[in-house]
This record gives structure tokens, sequence and C-alpha cells, in this order.
């Protein structure tokens, strides 16, 4: 069922409360990316624009939930949110649950915005802790999902405040979108349906691709983590990443692919180094067998246009890891021509989905991210959904 959104709530003189994802990469105390506040942006003006009163909330980083800790506060966030809407952001300082919260809270007027510090400055969020959850549910006359990226997590601000909210509880723009964007993607996708999977842990990508082996017709597999599948056919790895307690779960799923009618596609050859580094090591490229001493580090140029070839007959394209470590000039190209290949098929009418994490990462840094149909913020989020694990945080918003 769809779920009620923000722009079906009368907000007039209404406290908002809206669980965002800040959880923006920093230098210092300077944003480096801001996409995730910019996502946030038209939930929060639909909500004042309306006379309603934004009451912001989110995590910053992994702080060790005892108390605040300067270098993981949300101000400088504050600061460019501020900047963004062109009108102040309130922030009471240190703690999102204390006397100066709530005052700040109560002295807001129609149309203010206000952002408690982080969220994670207390355990009990990350624990999904009730008596925590209702000192935030507290502020809120209506609640609001706007926080992709941790759907997937059962934290106090997405399960346990909107358990304790009693007014309504809907999704925010970036939510409605996201879901709709993945979850029609998977169930009822416009065929070839093509997936790409990449990145360094197979242990993180195995139940993505047993959950997609019923729903896909291909699934492109690269980045370390592709060694353990290599691994798993019986060929020489070198010094590859490979994951030894995965192999034959990996042969499984070779195997169960064999079995079926979906195109489970490894790489065949690979640009591999002696090194783990960006600019030292000796590189080669090895077809089938990689030569001890080295580690696959990006697919090959066989590969990449064999992978090319696949997602260019695609008219749905899922996409969640990069292919190798695209962060160093020798081993981008993988990455790089995935990605290219995937604007060409959103020019030639398939739907484009990048989910979220370092492919996200990718799309911006080799500058195709608004050539796609759909770049995620959530990169764990996305992945569980290719899991087909269900949400709780968006299970009991309220039905449209």
């Amino acid at each position: 069922m769809p779920k009620k959104t923000i722009a079906a709530v009368d907000v007039a003189g209404k406290r908002v409360l809206v669980r965002v994802d800040f959880n923006v990469p920093l230098d210092g105390s300077t944003i480096t990316d801001d996409r995730r506040i910019q996502a946030a942006l038209p939930t929060i003006k639909s909500i004042i624009d309306r006379g309603g009163k934004a009451i912001l909330m989110s995590h910053l980083g992994r702080p060790e939930g005892t108390g605040v800790e300067p270098a993981l506060s949300l101000h400088p966030v504050a600061e460019r949110l501020s900047e963004l809407l062109g009108k102040p952001v309130a922030f009471p300082s240190h703690d999102c649950v204390d006397a100066n919260a709530a005052a700040g809270v109560a002295a807001m007027n129609d149309g203010d915005v206000l952002l408690l510090e982080n969220l994670r400055f207390h355990k009990a969020e990350k624990k999904g802790d009730a008596d925590f959850a209702a000192k935030l549910a507290a502020y809120a006359d209506v609640y609001v999902n706007d926080a992709f990226g941790t759907c997937h997590r059962e934290d106090a601000s997405m399960v346990a405040v909107p358990k304790a909210v009693n007014g309504e509880k809907v999704c925010g723009f970036l939510v409605e979108k996201e879901i709709k964007y993945l979850s029609d993607a998977l169930a009822n996708p416009a065929r070839p349906f093509v997936v790409i999977l990449g990145g360094a842990k197979v242990s993180d990508k195995l139940p993505a691709i047993e959950h997609l082996l019923t729903k896909a017709d291909a699934i492109l597999v690269g980045g370390a983590m592709a060694y353990t599948f290599v691994k798993a056919l019986g060929h020489e790895v070198g010094d590859s990443r490979v994951e030894a307690d995965k192999v034959a779960h990996a042969k499984r799923i070779i195997d169960g692919a064999a079995n079926s009618a979906i195109d489970l596609h490894l790489p065949t050859d690979h640009i591999c180094s002696t090194q783990f580094a960006a600019d030292s090591g000796d590189i080669e490229v090895f077809t089938d067998e990689i030569k001890p001493g080295y580690m696959g580090l990006d697919i090959g140029p066989v590969t990449q246009g064999h992978y090319a070839e696949v997602i260019a007959h695609a008219k749905t394209v899922v996409w969640n890891g990069p292919m190798g470590v695209f962060e160093w000039r020798p081993f981008r190209i993988g990455t790089k021509s995935v990605a290219k290949a995937c604007v060409e098929a959103t020019e030639n009418g398939a739907t484009t989905i990048v989910g979220g994490g370092d492919s996200a990462a990718a799309a911006e840094q080799f500058e195709v991210a608004d050539k796609l149909s759909h770049v995620s913020t959530g990169g764990g989020a996305s992945l569980a959904m290719l899991e087909g694990k269900a949400f709780a945080a968006v299970d009991l918003l309220d039905e449209a």
C-alpha cells in the first residue's frame, strides 16, 4: 500500500517532527558534500511554506553515545541549511532532549525551522529506547520520515518515535521517491532487468544476489567481492580479496543461476597490482588466472566491454557497488565504463537507479548523476530493499 505523504497533511500551526538524514561527510567543520541536505529541502519547504513548524532530527557519524562530541555536532549542518533556505535555523546546542531543546521548540513560530543536536550522542537512539523516543515524540503533532538512508534500521527515531506520536505519521517526499523507484523496479521492472553489484565485501551482497535470482534477467558482478565467485569457479585469484567462508555459498549461487533463466556474469579479465595503492606496484591485466603476488583491483577491458553491452540492452538497471577501486586513477575505468553505459541506457529509454553509497559517489565523481533516472541517498537501505527486506520504519506510517 502507498503511504500517506506530508503533502496530504494540513501542517498550519502544527509542530512537525521530521527524521532527516543529515549524515554528511565533514572535513573538520566543513561539509564536503551537501547532497543529503539538499535532498531534504522539498519536504522542509513544504512544511514551512504552509505555516508548519519544522523540527528536524538526525544522526551524524558514529559517536560513542556517551554525550557531546564536538567533532560530530550538527552545528555545521544547521549553518548550511540556513544558507540553503535563506532563513535562520535554530540550533539548541548540546542535547536533543534537554530543557534547552524543549525551550527552543516551545519558542518556535509558524514557518520556523529548528535542528536538534546529533541523536546518537545518546546510546538510547541505536537501542531503540522507548523512554528516549517519548521525549522526542513530545515535540510532535505530526511525524515525518524523510530519512531513506536509515529506513532499514530500527533506531529510536525511526520506529519508537512514530509509535509514540499521537498525530499523523507520514513519509516525506524523499522517502516517497526512493521507495517508489526501488519498489517499482523490483516489483514490476521493464525488461530486460539488469542488476550490477560490486564493492568490497561479498558477504554484504550474497543475500541480495539470492533474492534477485528470481527477479532479474542478468546480474553483473564486479569489485573485490567478485573474487570469491571467481575462486568458487576454481580459478587462481592471486592475492585478491577472498572471503574463504563464503566460497561454498558463492558456488551454490553460481550453480543455481546455471539452472535458472538468469544470466550471472562474472569478470573474465582483471586489472591487477602487486600493491593495494594508488601509485605504486606493478600493474598487469590477467585473463582467467591471476598470478601469485597480484590482486584484482578492477574489472578488465574485455569484461568492461561485455558489461557495457549487457547494460545497453536493459530497460531497467539497478546498480549498487563499484567495479573496482575507482578512487584511484589506474583502477577507475571499470566503474567509469559502467557509469557511462548506464547513461547511454537512460538516453535509450531505460530506467536507471543507483543504490547510494560508493556507487552514488562514483556517479558524482564521473559527473553522470544528473543523467541517470535516480541516484539514491541510502546505500545500506537500497541494498536491504534488493534483499527483499521489510522496513518497520515505513510499515508503521499511515496508509494513503
